[in-house]
């Protein structure tokens, strides 16, 4: 992979995945999806004509992946995954918790570094504090304190209605 390849997939893999997990709010499809998406922005690299950002190119992509497994879900039988959400939860609810996840994610993008990167591999990735540590060559303990310091700042924004 070259450098460019690389630098794409290490800055845009966890948005693109967090994207993904607001779409299809399940994490083994987010995942496949995600992957997928780099899979196919890699081999199409000559593709990309640079009329927009990258991420917006790869959110296109991660898109029409989604939409065409939905399709072939439909067409298939479509078997409903095991952990779809509730039925019985309220349109009303959807709507709140759709827009509750929209402002997360927006206090998020103007959480300024490294906190917003910790949030994400500790929120996104599932990485544990110790692993975290190690890719910042910090401590455990630092990955922690950093780590409840961007849920704090993320809290405040929140709750001052900034986002």
């Amino acid at each position: 992979m070259d450098d460019t390849l690389e630098k794409m997939y290490e800055t845009c893999y966890m948005k693109v995945y967090s994207f993904m997990m607001t779409l299809a709010g399940n994490k083994d499809t987010a995942q496949e999806i995600t992957q997928e998406t780099f899979f196919k922005a890699m081999t199409s690299k000559s593709k990309f004509r640079g009329g927009s950002d990258q991420l917006t190119w790869l959110c296109a992509i991660a898109k029409n992946l989604y939409t065409d497994e939905l399709r072939r879900n439909s067409r298939n039988g479509g078997e409903i995954p095991e952990d779809t959400p509730d039925n019985d939860q309220s349109l009303e609810q959807s709507i709140a918790d759709k827009d509750q996840s929209f402002r997360i994610h927006l206090a998020l993008h103007e959480l300024g570094e490294p906190y917003k990167e910790i949030f994400e591999l500790r929120v996104f990735g599932e990485l544990s504090f110790k692993q975290i540590g190690i890719i910042f060559k910090k401590t455990e303990s630092w990955a922690r304190v950093t780590y409840h310091r961007a849920r704090m700042k993320l809290k405040e924004r929140l709750d001052n209605n900034e986002i």
